[in-house]
């Protein structure tokens, strides 16, 4: 079958404040659509950095996940994940578990891993009442707005991740590694560089280094690519962070991340990054059918806060290797 509503670069719409929209018409079967036209659309992600296709009438779980596997055959497996996720079908999962009054900050998916994926997909089954878009920011554009000297600093030394999975909040290491068996785990941190260390109540904390800013693999382009401010201390609910601090101590937060040379990252400097994220933010409202490809290194992405029941599937893929 051939479809009437080709995909080029003059199909897509370009506004200020807005990320790429491209308009189809595919009411008889989305997935087909998706797989003929899986390369172009792969090469206007790479152009634009992201694309949000208007028309799939991706309503249900079956026809979303069968349309994001035609796109992308090859799904990654969700590893080291922060929050929990909801598996729909293998490679297809739900949003990551996060209050709705909350907004997730702007962050390159899994940057943390060895192998973060290169490419995000995302498909709308139910829209929000009232916000919760996920919003894009190109990251060679904000690279180029830092401090220098910050720029600088991270560039020389990298970023910390320092996570503590206790159960309480965020994901238990099960989940996370996907097994509970402890030389499992540990294989896989010696394999991806993280230190860990097996706490006396059976919690367990690691840390990992890794780039702050990364060559986009096609381009070439440099771009500031990292979870730094996402999953910063400053980030997290003050109340919530005050509450786990009195309990578990400020070493045993859920995550945090510092310097690359174990060098505390304070306020200020959060509230730098995300700004500078704020002032070069697309957004656009999710509608009930909607699909968004995003280039993970290319482009960073966030949730924002939201009234009434979202569901917003997610896919990655195209792993890429450090």
């Amino acid at each position: 079958m051939s479809y009437p509503t080709p995909v080029s670069l003059h199909n897509v719409e370009l506004h200020p404040g807005k990320p790429p929209i491209l308009h189809v018409d595919t009411a008889d079967d989305a997935p087909a659509w998706a797989a003929e036209h899986h390369r172009a659309l792969r090469t206007l992600v790479t152009e634009h950095g992201a694309v949000l296709i208007r028309g799939l009438r991706l309503r249900d779980a079956e026809r979303a996940g069968d349309t994001l596997h035609r796109l992308a055959p090859a799904l990654m497996t969700d590893k080291e994940s922060f929050a929990p996720r909801r598996t729909y079908t293998p490679g297809v999962y739900s949003s990551s578990a996060w209050p709705p009054n909350q907004p997730m900050c702007m962050h390159h998916e899994l940057s943390y891993t060895l192998q973060p994926p290169g490419l995000m997909l995302f498909a709308c089954l139910t829209a929000p009442t009232t916000g919760g878009a996920t919003a894009i920011a190109d990251a060679a554009t904000v690279l180029e707005a830092l401090p220098s000297d910050l720029v600088h600093r991270f560039e020389q030394e990298g970023w910390l991740l320092s996570r503590t999975y206790n159960g309480e909040i965020g994901v238990p290491y099960g989940e996370a590694f996907g097994t509970d068996d402890r030389r499992a785990i540990e294989d896989h941190c010696r394999t991806a560089g993280i230190e860990f260390d097996w706490q006396p109540d059976g919690s367990l904390r690691t840390r990992q280094r890794r780039p702050a800013v990364t060559a986009h693999p096609v381009t070439g382009r440099r771009c500031w690519f990292n979870q730094i401010a996402f999953l910063n201390e400053w980030t997290i609910d003050p109340e919530i962070r005050d509450y786990l601090i009195d309990v578990h101590g400020a070493e045993s937060l859920p995550f945090n991340t510092c310097f690359g040379g174990g060098d505390t990252i304070g306020p200020d400097i959060i509230q730098l990054l995300n700004d500078t994220y704020a002032a070069h933010t697309a957004r656009e409202p999710w509608r009930a059918g909607d699909l968004m490809l995003v280039d993970n290194v290319r482009t960073a992405h966030s949730r924002e806060a939201f009234q009434g029941p979202r569901e917003v599937l997610v896919a990655m893929a195209e792993p890429l290797s450090r």
